[in-house]
């Protein structure tokens, strides 16, 4: 037998003759192709696949998708936004008819693009309000504004028309890079910032433009990626955010065309004067750029303030006077400390208001005041400042969708809260600024819609009416509540948590300084 047929008999399993030698180790084996698998080759080289595998990178460049062809899994915020770009049913405009009326401005007569009407139609809205009706006009025209108005009468839609407006007049040049947004407007408050994102959203919609809310609180790299990865034509930011994005060089504001500054006497109040200072002096110069700046109350600082940053703006001053609206119908009651909650527990069960919002002026009265409510069976929230940023979002979207129908808040929310069918405000403690009594009670009767507000006036808060009705121009009458209001409860309240005292004692007296308060003084900020 052949060294051949010896090989190929070892290889058959067939046996060989007794006396054939081993095969040597040095001759290499026969390999058998397998025709079935691939070559393989340096990774994320195009070669065969499996007919039933699809195509999936796990790194390297990426093949571009045909234009007909969906993400593979989109992720589901990112599915929201195809949702949302999908072209909606053709519009005709003749679907819009606003009869003209004695004394009142149009939407339509003020010449807004039809992207912007579609919207306002959307939005169910008919005619301006007397903010939109004054300072309209003239911003459309470039004017630069300087206004005063009272919280809830429509002048963040005044200032977001006018945005659109100009920015769908001026397209962008094709060579902007990424990071240069053409708008910019600044809030003093995280919640406020998120409200206006919304409404630009709502106003937007059909405009084509990107607008980007920048705030704390929240994930600050899915904020930074947006601000890289796409062209944002209009950025609603808090000061110190937007900040720190510039010190990054995420974003620069040298090409801001148009600069918007809400609740400009709030920006004083809270410090932010000095952040205000350097984002507006990174803005073009004034009078290469249209400025408006929007103010509940027009104080001499902030007149001072628009007068440095503004370039021969127009007031518009509508200011009633009444200070809140008169859609808002007003009752304050005499009552003790130890009835508040039986009466605020009896007011929910007899009135059943569709949404409510009870405000008190520390964040321990709010939680425990929330702990007694959710123990009488009340579906209720809370919103405070001890609240981490994420869980303020989803309280107030479950309080906008009507999830939950009782909030109670301390003055986080006293501001910047536009939320639709808040039919009555219920203020447990009198603020200690008369201002902060007109914001609050001004989340209802918004925009032409009838509200109430119920104010308590204890031993201790009684002492601040005399400012509010100055501040208000008018008398607050105050009664004793109905007797049906005190009706006993069905449980008892549960008992305030006592804090615990330092280590030490504090020289074993009550006369050192409390544990977490203000210590000695009584002058400090108070905790909200």
């Amino acid at each position: 037998m052949s060294f051949i047929q010896r090989v190929k008999a070892v290889f058959s399993g067939k046996k060989a003759s007794k006396h054939v030698p081993a095969v040597p180790s040095t001759v290499p084996k026969e390999k058998k192709p397998h025709a079935e698998k691939p070559a393989r080759g340096p990774r994320f080289v195009d070669g065969p696949k499996r007919a039933s595998e699809p195509e999936v990178w796990r790194g390297g460049p990426r093949k571009k998708r045909g234009e007909h062809h969906a993400p593979a899994h989109p992720h589901p915020r990112h599915a929201e936004a195809d949702r949302a770009k999908k072209p909606a049913a053709p519009w005709d405009p003749s679907e819009y008819q606003v009869p003209a009326a004695e004394g009142k401005t149009r939407f339509l007569d003020l010449g807004l693009p039809e992207e912007l009407i579609h919207a306002i139609a959307d939005q169910q809205f008919r005619y301006c309000t007397p903010i939109q009706a004054k300072a309209l006009p003239l911003a459309l025209d470039g004017v630069n504004i300087c206004g005063r108005a009272q919280t809830g009468t429509g002048k963040t839609a005044a200032f977001l028309l006018t945005i659109f407006k100009q920015l769908m007049e001026r397209p962008a040049a094709a060579d902007r890079r990424k990071g240069y947004p053409r708008a910019l407007i600044m809030a003093p408050t995280r919640e406020l910032c998120m409200q206006i994102a919304r409404d630009a959203e709502d106003l937007g919609k059909y405009t084509g433009l990107r607008t980007l809310a920048v705030y704390g609180g929240m994930d600050m790299q899915g904020q930074r990626a947006v601000l890289r990865d796409k062209h944002v034509d209009v950025v609603v930011a808090t000061p110190g955010r937007l900040l720190d994005f510039r010190q990054r060089q995420d974003v620069e504001f040298s090409k801001v065309e148009i600069l918007v500054i809400d609740e400009a006497d709030r920006m004083l109040d809270m410090g932010f004067i000095p952040d205000m200072k350097r984002i507006v002096y990174g803005c073009p110069p004034k009078d290469a750029r249209q400025t408006m700046l929007f103010s509940a109350t027009l104080t001499p600082e902030v007149t001072h303030l628009a007068a440095q940053w503004m370039h021969r703006p127009a007031t518009v001053d509508i200011e009633n006077e009444h200070v809140a609206a008169d859609t808002i119908d007003q009752r304050v009651y005499i009552v003790t400390g130890e009835q508040k909650f039986t009466i605020v527990y009896n007011i929910l069960r007899s009135m059943k208001p569709e949404r409510v919002i009870i405000f008190g002026n520390r964040r321990d009265s709010t939680e425990l005041l929330c702990d007694n409510l959710r123990s009488q069976g009340v579906d209720v929230a809370l919103l405070s400042g001890a609240v981490e940023q994420h869980k303020r979002v989803k309280v107030l979207e479950d309080f906008r969708s009507g999830h939950v129908a009782v909030l109670v808040a301390t003055d986080v929310a006293g501001r910047g809260l536009h939320i639709n069918g808040i039919d009555l405000i219920i203020n447990y403690n009198m603020p200690e600024q008369a201002e902060d009594y007109v914001h609050r009670i001004g989340r209802t009767g918004r925009v032409g819609e009838k509200g109430i507000s119920i104010t308590f006036a204890d031993e201790i808060d009684s002492y601040y009416i005399a400012a509010v009705e100055e501040y208000m121009k008018q008398p607050l009458k105050c009664v004793p509540p109905p007797e049906e209001w005190l009706a006993p409860l069905p449980k008892p309240q549960l008992e305030k948590k006592r804090r615990p005292r330092p280590a030490g004692g504090g020289f074993g007296g009550r006369g050192g300084p409390r544990a977490g308060g203000r210590g000695g003084s009584r002058g400090g900020p108070r905790r909200r």
